[in-house]
């Protein structure tokens, strides 16, 4: 029988030779004739320009090799706070993950991060200590950080001669024979109460293979995560590396399986081909695709319709030279021909068990500027396109031509703007990021606009009701008229706009988690178009806003942070000027952990203060929480839709704009 394939994610902090090992992997597996270098800037993965000048991954790639007659698939994850998102999405398709740590700068704060995001994800993991040949190494320190900083059971297996030299080599830790077997079994014994009555009672342990069972149902279940020594440069320690990944790590339930049935996967990336053409990467969890087939995806963001169209070209990633024609449960294909394709997009029913994708919405915003004002027409269509690839990039065009881009950090604005003067030939100027803040529905409100003498701007008759939804369900669009009374097109028409109008509410922030019913539609044949629709639905559904009443909120991060005792005090400054709430706090001990709740604007100042006030100690955690509705007179953002709630001047907007 076949060995299923895997695929796996590399994570890292920055500079702890996260790519390096990828290269090495891939080296060793005979899928490269030479390694790249992250200083030479010839690495598989890190293609960009940004990626090679400052040595980070913020973009996943994908690529295989094969270990020990097993395919392996590694989705090379960003290892920058900034782009944590784009990790969460990845850890989405992986059936396991290497975390790699290094050797010499030990366990960093994003370490710490990551290894919260691979538990939350309920992954099993595979640590590689890195680096064990650079000059003040020191593995087994390293080790007792991790154990000290987690609540990981680590179980090292094998150990460093050498470390801190050229000269460094790896022993396998099975060479120890009984020593390490015991060691295996107590490692085992705290989910195992037959391993743990035979060390007990002093009972002989069960043989070798039987270990190596054990060892790989409590990797498999995240209980044991297995530690190895060694250095991608090298190459030392990375063969038992192989081995683990070839005998320990789990595929995904059906991997292999190359029957029929209904496929079922998730796009976890979205690529241009140079010639413009859109690329989605889908991993496949049950059934098989073939080329040319039909397909159809949910969207992964709440109450938003999903696609359909027909595969143009399907490439499976696979390892050697022979390409499988069809894509089967457990693998990756790079697809094309679906022009609407987004990260995120489902195929099928969802996975029994998984959980539902988890897209932190970005809280910033930043207004960019072509540089020469003749390009800003060039610069609205690349950052249309770049939206295309990530759903989180969310674009919209000011008064003058300016685009204003939806942000996670200062460090997006760099790779932008790189990818817009390298990919795309326009030079952009970003201005400082401000808070995206959301209007929430108070109460109910009902508008209608009927057709007759004296309304002659829209053929239409349309009506709506508004109210609010809960918590995360985005926008829903329902009807209370009868489905057909009026052409599809025009019914199309009056949902889109409905949409897209709900970008802006009363004071001009997008209104998420409502409820919009059509509650009246009429059209006069032969005079009604489409575009009627189209440009009644804003004014009727801002009036029904209006009478329901909005509130804005401000968005807030939960959060999580730790310390050493003598930074206790100047960090809880920076909280309270921050305007953090504290809700729990643990300060026994020579540590202290605080939590509790950060405007999302102050989250990025919070971190960048953090190492020095900590001494680079620190840890900071964050994840999207329940917005807070703010106090005094509500933030306005400058409206971009004609304004529909002054029908004198929405009008005019259209007539202007070529839409009346």
């Amino acid at each position: 029988m076949t060995t299923p394939p895997l695929t796996i994610g590399i994570v890292a902090h920055v500079d702890a030779g996260k790519t390096s090992l990828t290269e090495r992997l891939l080296f060793d597996g005979g899928a490269i004739d030479r390694m790249g270098g992250v200083d030479t800037g010839d690495t598989v993965t890190d293609t960009g320009r940004i990626e090679r000048e400052r040595g980070i991954t913020v973009r996943a790639a994908v690529t295989c090799f094969s270990a020990h007659g097993r395919q392996v698939t590694i989705v090379d994850t960003p290892g920058h706070a900034d782009f944590v998102a784009e990790v969460e999405r990845a850890l989405a398709v992986l059936d396991a993950a290497v975390l790699v740590v290094s050797a010499v700068e030990g366990v960093q704060a994003h370490t710490r991060l990551l290894m919260r995001h691979l538990r939350e994800a309920g992954l099993p993991v595979l640590v590689f200590v890195n680096k064990a040949d650079r000059r003040g190494a020191r593995p087994d320190g390293v080790l007792d950080e991790l154990r000290r900083r987690s609540d990981a059971r680590l179980l090292p297996l094998n150990t460093v001669d050498g470390a801190g030299t050229r000269q460094a080599r790896t022993r396998a830790a099975e060479e120890d024979g009984a020593g390490f077997r015991t060691r295996l079994a107590e490692a085992l014994a705290e989910h195992d109460d037959e391993l743990l009555t035979a060390l007990v009672e002093d009972r002989p342990l069960p043989p070798g293979p039987d270990l190596h069972a054990r060892l790989r149902a409590q990797v498999a279940a995240g209980r044991v995560q297995p530690v190895l020594f060694g250095s991608a440069i090298t190459g030392a320690g990375v063969a038992e590396l192989t081995r683990a990944l070839a005998g320990l790590l789990p595929s995904a339930p059906g991997a292999g399986d190359e029957g029929g049935g209904e496929p079922a996967g998730t796009v976890f990336a979205v690529d241009r081909s140079p010639t413009g053409d859109k690329c989605g990467y889908l991993r496949l969890f049950s059934g098989r695709l073939e080329p040319r087939a039909q397909v159809s995806f949910a969207r992964a963001e709440p109450g938003e319709e999903g696609h359909s169209g027909r595969i143009t070209a399907l490439e499976v990633v696979a390892a050697g030279p022979d390409r499988p024609r069809a894509l089967t449960a457990g693998g990756i294909a790079r697809v094309r021909g679906l022009p609407r394709l987004r990260v995120g997009d489902r195929l099928g029913p969802p996975r029994p068990g998984a959980p539902a994708p988890r897209f932190p919405r970005p809280s910033l915003e930043s207004v960019v500027r072509a540089a020469d004002r003749s390009q800003a027409g060039r610069l609205h269509a690349a950052l249309s396109a770049l939206a295309e690839q990530d759903p989180l990039i969310r674009i919209r065009v000011l008064p003058g031509g300016a685009v204003s881009v939806l942000l996670y950090g200062e460090v997006q604005k760099e790779v932008i703007a790189s990818t817009l003067a390298e990919e795309f030939g326009v030079d952009a100027v970003f201005e400082e990021s401000a808070t995206v803040f959301t209007e929430r529905l108070v109460g109910t409100g009902e508008a209608v606009e009927e057709m007759g003498p004296g309304v002659d701007e829209f053929w239409a008759t349309v009506g709506l009701r508004v109210e609010p939804g809960a918590p995360g369900t985005g926008v829903r669009f329902r009807r209370e008229v009868e489905y057909g009374a009026i052409p599809a097109a025009y019914d199309r028409a009056i949902e889109e706009t409905v949409r897209s109008t709900l970008g802006q509410g009363l004071y001009g922030w997008p209104v998420p988690d409502c409820v919009v019913t059509l509650i009246r539609n009429g059209f006069f044949a032969p005079a009604s178009v489409a575009a009627d629709f189209r440009g009644l639905t804003p004014l009727v559904l801002m009036r029904a806003l209006a009478r329901a009443g909005t509130r804005v909120y401000e968005p807030l991060q939960v959060f999580e942070v730790e310390g050493p005792t003598d930074a206790l005090g100047d960090v809880m400054t920076v909280l309270s000027t921050a305007r953090a709430y504290i809700g729990e706090a643990d300060t026994g001990g020579s540590t202290w952990r605080l939590a509790g709740e950060i405007p999302s604007r102050e989250v990025h100042t919070v971190a960048a203060r953090l190492p020095g006030l900590t001494g680079g100690e620190g840890t900071w955690w964050t994840r999207p929480g329940v917005d807070r509705a703010v106090d005094g007179p509500p933030p306005r953002r400058e409206r971009t839709d004609g304004n529909p709630l002054d029908r004198a001047e929405y009008l005019a907007h259209l007539s202007r704009t070529g839409h009346a």
